[in-house]
């Protein structure tokens, strides 16, 4: 038996002489949730879709569980289940005649006491009878998420669930994520959210295709080579302004009344970033290191892989 859920293995995928994804290699452990982090363009569903089989690598492998994702299909069907971006039950079904059907289709013995398992974990027991079209966007995620879990799947593959949820659907579905995990399945989930992804117990981030990093976020964090600093100072969107013209500073956030600066060499920079705000008469009120997010370590590497591209 394979000690891992998925394996990326050289992956790559090319459209029409367009790279989506390109040598990507990870290695997702079983009973972990793993994420996939990027923006648009990053190659996230494209890198989903070659996990679960739908598409065919151009050069590399995929590994479900011990299984090739090709060449041993069925062995990979029944033992994933896959939630795409988009809804894709029956509108005209209600609640539970969908995750009926589902249940025919994948001959899944005891139907009725299944369904009520899923319609308990979920909390739709009081939409049983709804149509699947009635259903708020949170709850057609989860009556989504019930049908990926009929089969008993050992890997879950959810690509974006939780894009276009109110945050209190969010915090739900991701407290769904942590009662799966405590019952032994493993999840890979896509997400544009960096601030889900540090619920993740690992990471890989990915732009344009490529992968920066793989870690868990404790670990992208205590490696990260720069400082954060938090300033609380006057006229916030001025300093940005001036911060953000001197390469003094990789990178600033403005964050209500404060703001965030990133920069390389503490001793030598912040000196000069409160000499600079002071001598354009922005006043400092106060200011701090703090531990950096996972928004900092993203632009920092996507930043250092620019850098680093061919010029010319």
């Amino acid at each position: 038996m394979s000690i891992f859920a998925a394996e990326a293995l050289g992956l790559t995928k090319i459209y029409d002489g367009v790279r989506a994804v390109t040598d990507l290699n990870f290695a997702v452990a079983r009973g972990e949730i793993f994420c996939l982090v990027g923006p648009d363009g990053a190659g996230k569903t494209t890198t989903m879709r070659l996990l679960c089989g739908l598409l065919k690598p151009t050069r590399g492998q995929v590994r479900i569980l011990g299984f090739d994702s090709i060449s041993q299909a069925d062995h990979v069907k029944r033992r994933i289940g896959y939630l795409s971006q988009r809804f894709t039950l029956y509108g005209d079904l209600t609640v539970e005649e969908n995750l009926e059907f589902v249940a025919e289709v994948h001959d899944v013995k005891d139907i009725k006491s299944r369904v009520e398992r899923l319609l308990a974990f979920t909390r739709l027991v009081p939409f049983r009878r709804r149509l699947a079209e009635n259903l708020s966007g949170g709850m057609k995620q989860k009556l989504a998420l019930a049908a990926t879990l009929v089969h008993s799947p050992e890997l879950l593959l959810l690509d974006e669930p939780t894009t276009g949820l109110d945050p209190l659907s969010r915090q739900e579905f991701w407290k769904m994520m942590f009662d799966l995990l405590r019952e032994g399945l493993t999840v890979v989930l896509a997400t544009p959210f960096l601030d889900e992804a540090e619920r993740s117990s690992r990471v890989a981030l990915l732009d344009k295709g490529k992968l920066l990093a793989v870690d868990s976020p404790a670990e992208m964090k205590k490696r990260f080579p720069a400082t954060a600093v938090e300033l609380i100072c006057e006229s916030v969107s001025r300093a940005c302004g001036l911060l953000r013209s001197t390469k003094t500073v990789l990178e600033v956030q403005a964050l209500g009344d404060r703001l965030v600066a990133v920069v390389r060499h503490p001793d030598v920079d912040l000196p000069a970033v409160l000499h600079l705000l002071k001598d354009q008469g922005v006043e400092v009120v106060q200011w701090r290191v703090i531990a950096p997010s996972l928004e900092n370590v993203f632009i920092f590497l996507t930043r250092q892989e620019k850098e680093n591209q061919p010029h010319g």
